[in-house]
């Protein structure tokens, strides 16, 4: 068994935190507002930019289900660093898509995501003992 040091805590807390933030962005999305009500919520700015109604609704589904069970993953400490490759790639198309929208956009709410979403990727791989991860996959 090993000794709990503050950077295992650290991780934890890191991860957790970011797990919740995407979790309940995703559920948001998912069971409140529902794809049909994100699409519906881009749908001018995207005709406006000539962007197609399929990659409209398959950004909407994949950012949505990504959000929900990749924050799900990450509070879990479960399979880490696939929900952090799925994260940053809704990251990404995020970034993509308002920057489609609106040339100069409000960052608050994603910049932070992304710097937790980088920090997790390269925080050290022996700080990781407080997930489902090392319990199930450690040797």
């Amino acid at each position: 068994m090993e000794i709990i040091h503050k950077q295992h805590v650290a991780e934890l807390i890191l991860r957790v935190f970011c797990g919740i933030i995407f979790l309940y962005q995703g559920y948001d999305k998912l069971f409140k507002v529902k794809i049909k009500g994100v699409t519906e919520a881009f749908q001018i700015n995207a005709q406006k930019n000539n962007i197609p109604q399929f990659m409209l609704i398959g950004s909407a589904v994949y950012t949505s289900v990504v959000e929900f069970f990749g924050g799900l993953l990450l509070i879990l400490g479960l399979f880490k660093g696939y929900a952090l490759a799925l994260l940053g790639l809704d990251l990404i198309l995020v970034g993509i898509a308002f920057s489609m929208l609106e040339p100069v956009w409000d960052m608050r709410h994603v910049f932070p995501r992304l710097i937790m979403v980088i920090a997790l990727l390269v925080l050290p791989h022996s700080w990781e003992i407080l997930s489902l991860d090392y319990l199930l996959f450690n040797k």
